[in-house]
């Protein structure tokens, strides 16, 4: 007995030292760890986050919610990723994607995420002059560089399309973005924003002024604080051919006095379709008008806005050969030229008094809505989210706190009564539940403009997401009709088939006044840069009749429930199949 408690109480000793040395040893690896991200924050803030590394994502974080880790990382560059692709190409990992888990996020941890975001994606600031001698204008540049000018946003020289990219910017992409839509000239400015146009700036800036490094590529300069990094495109414009994304937009009853309602105006021989998208794109011209030997060039306006377009009989010969429309009748082509009359946003300059939301089931059209909102008011949209990839890609109300009041209105997916009632108003976007959960499921595994693939279609996950998806699609617009305070139902698709009058109701809501041809440019871009690449599968019917049964039990409830709040009904197409 004796012998037995004697090997116990050396047994207990040693393991009463092995747990003070691993107790130890920990402590040692936490303390170098903390000293080593400590010297990592200090060193990223003194001269900006490099671009090219993937961002450390704690795992407590990544499972929040908030952001997916994914959207922190550096996708493979392209050219693609500039002018609206997918940035998130890489399929969801995380399984948590329920009503329940998003219910029960916790406030703290989603305030301590957006401290952490801030820190990462905060502007760089300019490099310093001993580091200019690392940069370089890249030699493997096609165009040709031009030099540093002055830059204004408000009184832009390059007036064409604009575009963002805060992680991945290069002078490539902005090159081949500005070369396709036909324009002569690209600038660069603050590292991670490209401009196009076709008059070179006639304010030139001394060479040490254009100091900020591509957020995409080490050792390039792109341009500085309101300063621009000028290229010329002649010979990317020239490799990409005369006809370059050039869209009929149909046959149309040509207005009375063209040359009155258009500003810019040719009449030649012969005149070809090339020729006059060529000229109107050269004039900084989003529409080329052809009408016999003219060629007009200009915006949609209320004299000629495009709504209601002709029998294509009526233009004589095919929209595909060089001849012309003559008479009363006109043939319309969408130059590769953006039309830029409504793309300037802005933060509110005073904080609003009114909060409103912008809700919506996931996959029900929520970005495009704020891309159309934006674009229409000319006030950033915020979010209770951080989506990186949005962010990156010009919404930069995702950085700002969604409580700071000083954006139009704030996405939210969340159905709570508390969450709910934090708000003044709200618009509620509702869409077809078949299309939401298909949309949803697409970018869960494809991100924001990609499709899933048959393997993801054919998985196990496809039932259950559906299952768990289903009945949160009705209970986001229940929860919402019962404790919102002031609402505003917007049926996607009656937005998609009738956008101005239903973009009007959206604006008068928000108790912001626009012009007609504001809301015109808005239609011009409608789709912006959110529609989904890739070959779409025909006559694709992912629904099992148990789904369909499932599904069309929650559009009866939601019908009716939108009818008991004196509310029309859901559109036609909700009705069970």
């Amino acid at each position: 007995m004796a012998k037995a408690f004697f090997r116990l109480q050396k047994f207990l000793r040693r393991t009463q030292f092995l747990l003070f040395f691993l107790t130890a040893a920990y402590l040692m690896a936490g303390s170098l760890l903390l000293l080593q991200r400590t010297r990592l924050i200090i060193q990223q803030g003194s001269r900006g986050t490099p671009t090219n590394q993937a961002l450390p994502v704690p795992e407590e974080m990544g499972r929040v919610g908030i952001i997916d880790p994914r959207t922190l990382q550096s996708p493979r560059p392209g050219p693609r990723l500039l002018v609206g692709m997918d940035a998130l190409q890489e399929p969801a990992l995380d399984q948590q994607h329920s009503p329940h888990w998003l219910l029960s996020r916790n406030l703290e941890l989603r305030q301590l995420r957006r401290r952490w975001f801030h820190r990462f994606t905060s502007d760089q600031e300019p490099l310093q002059t001993a580091g200019l001698k690392a940069m370089k204008h890249t030699a493997e540049h096609k165009g040709t560089y031009m030099g540093c000018f002055t830059h204004d946003s408000r009184e832009r020289t390059l007036k064409g399309a604009v575009f963002y990219d805060l992680r991945k910017m290069t002078v490539a992409h902005c090159q081949e973005a500005c070369a396709e839509r036909a324009y002569s000239y690209a600038g660069l400015a603050h590292g991670a924003e490209c401009y196009c146009g076709n008059a070179l700036p006639a304010a030139a800036a001394r060479p040490e002024e254009c100091s900020s490094e591509c957020r995409g590529e080490k050792g390039s300069v792109c341009g500085g604080v309101n300063r621009l990094s000028v290229y010329s495109l002649e010979q990317l414009r020239a490799a990409a051919g005369p006809r370059r994304n050039v869209i009929y937009r149909g046959c149309f009853r040509a207005p009375e006095n063209l040359t009155d309602i258009f500003p810019a105006s040719l009449i030649q021989p012969n005149l070809t379709v090339e020729m006059c998208s060529e000229f109107c794109s050269k004039k900084e011209f989003p529409l080329a008008v052809i009408r016999g030997q003219e060629c007009h060039c200009g915006y949609p306006t209320r004299r000629f806005s495009l709504r209601q377009g002709m029998d294509g009989l009526r233009c004589s010969g095919t929209r595909n050969a060089s001849s012309t429309a003559e008479g009363e009748h006109c043939l319309v082509y969408q130059t590769p030229v953006q039309d830029t009359r409504c793309t300037d946003r802005k933060f509110l300059t005073t904080k609003s008094k009114v909060f409103v939301a912008l809700s919506s089931f996931p996959g029900a059209g929520n970005t495009w809505a704020r891309h159309l909102i934006e674009h229409a008011t000319g006030y950033y949209t915020g979010s209770y989210y951080f989506d990186g990839a949005l962010y990156n890609k010009g919404f930069k109300g995702e950085k700002d706190h969604w409580r700071s009041r000083r954006t139009i209105c704030v996405k939210t997916h969340e159905s709570g009564k508390t969450e709910i009632e934090m708000f003044d108003s709200a618009i509620l976007l509702i869409r077809n539940p078949y299309k939401s959960l298909m949309a949803e499921f697409n970018r869960k595994y494809a991100g924001h403009l990609g499709y899933a693939t048959d393997r993801n279609w054919k998985s196990k996950e496809w039932p259950d997401f559906v299952n768990s998806y289903a009945s949160w699609w009705a209970s986001h617009v229940l929860e919402w009709l019962k404790y919102g305070k002031r609402l505003l139902v917007v049926h996607y698709e009656e937005l998609k088939q009738s956008l101005i009058p239903k973009l009007k109701e959206m604006v008068e809501f928000l108790n912001v006044t626009v012009t007609e041809d504001r809301l015109l440019c808005v239609e011009n871009n409608r789709d912006g840069n959110f529609k989904r690449s890739g070959a779409k599968q025909k006559n694709f019917e992912p629904f099992t009749q148990e789904m369909k049964d499932l599904i069309n039990r929650y559009i009866l409830t939601v019908d009716e429930a939108l009818r008991g709040r004196n509310f029309s009904g859901l559109p036609r197409e909700y009705v069970p199949r």
